[in-house]
């Protein structure tokens, strides 16, 4: 094929950078695939044939970030097999977690794009993708495939990573008691689950692990660490080494730091104005963890005392706020007070977003 009048290599490697398919660029060029694919080679352009398409990385990714061990890879990869996709379609995989931080810090470590899945009726969750044939190929040389809920293996991980990879399992499968008493991990894969369950007993800590039956017939394992004293044990170990690549009230609830202690004179009664569908969310969440709205809703305001600014946009207050009236902590309500004088706010929108950030954790 002759090539079109006027039409340059630099031309040719602009279009091809800009990331069109060739079936765009061979009639504007006037010259075949192969044609073009000789000209990137000539100028030394690297091509990308992730895709058969010949086209270039539209977004970046660290292509070696399974291939070495480090902590941070032990972390996401024990998220990747409890809250990761691998893509049977296609070289995609995917992290989905309702903490953004989370993502980004994934995204940050395999020095990938930030890019997010379209959110819709049926995924409403932030789920990070991450598209690369050779991240694929690895996570598959770690026994991680499409569809491994049922039989995903415990990779071989070494000793000196193993905590952090456990930290990623917690993080991504795992529930902590919010009084410390008990942390559980769900899984389908007998596999997976037998294996965590000899790493808790090498470490010496109280575990077992119950089967069940889901709705759907299929076998559900759960892994847990039982005893204050056993979870505090588990967090020295699995925390040693993390920087702020973990999920904070997980770690709060396994230290005792996220439980209010109480005393007969510690609870006040106080009224305040809440979205009524936070409050119903709320309500759903309590029956789940066997626990009570008011406790939730200190636990979110326990965080935000921790801040030393709060964002609050005034204009998007809720239209169905409901008078709520229930006890909290009387020393955490007189800091959420002062947290509210300090930042020109209603002491209604800190507990309003102490309960938001409760719904987003769960």
């Amino acid at each position: 094929m002759p090539r079109n009048p006027g039409i340059t290599d630099d031309q040719i490697i602009l279009l091809y950078k800009s990331g069109r398919p060739f079936k765009e660029i061979i009639p504007i060029v006037g010259l075949s695939d192969r044609a073009i694919r000789n000209i990137m080679y000539k100028h030394g352009i690297e091509m990308n044939r992730e895709k058969g398409s010949g086209q270039p990385r539209k977004h970046k990714v660290n292509e070696d970030f399974f291939k070495v061990w480090s902590h941070e890879m032990a972390w996401v990869l024990g998220l990747m097999i409890t809250d990761g996709t691998v893509h049977k379609q296609n070289n995609t995989i995917s992290f989905a977690q309702k903490d953004e931080r989370i993502l980004r810090l994934i995204a940050d470590y395999m020095e990938a794009d930030y890019v997010l899945g379209s959110l819709g009726t049926t995924c409403n969750t932030p789920t990070l993708i991450i598209n690369s044939k050779e991240v694929k190929k690895d996570l598959m040389t770690l026994g991680i495939y499409h569809n491994k809920s049922y039989n995903v293996p415990f990779p071989r991980v070494p000793e000196l990573y193993l905590p952090s990879f456990v930290r990623g399992v917690i993080d991504g499968d795992g529930w902590v008691d919010q009084e410390g008493y008990v942390m559980k991990v769900t899984t389908a894969s007998p596999l997976f689950a037998d294996s965590l369950l000899s790493v808790f007993v090498s470490w010496q800590l109280r575990s077992d692990i119950k089967k069940n039956i889901s709705k759907s017939g299929h076998s559900v394992f759960r892994v847990s660490v039982k005893g204050k004293n056993d979870l505090k044990k588990l967090a020295s170990i699995i925390y040693k080494d993390a920087k702020d690549n973990f999920i904070y009230y997980k770690k709060d609830n396994m230290i005792g730091a996220g439980k209010i202690i109480q005393t007969a004179n510690s609870r006040v009664k106080f009224r305040t104005n809440v979205s009524k569908s936070i409050l119903e969310d709320l309500k759903i969440i309590a029956e789940e963890k066997n626990t009570h709205i008011n406790y939730l809703i200190e636990t979110g305001l326990t965080e935000l005392i921790k801040l030393e600014k709060i964002d609050f946009n005034k204009g998007f207050r809720p239209n169905d706020r409901v008078q709520y009236k229930t006890t909290y902590n009387k020393e955490l309500l007189e800091n959420i007070k002062a947290k509210a004088k300090s930042n020109q706010l209603f002491v209604s929108d800190l507990i309003e977003l102490g309960a938001l950030l409760v719904t987003k954790r769960y």
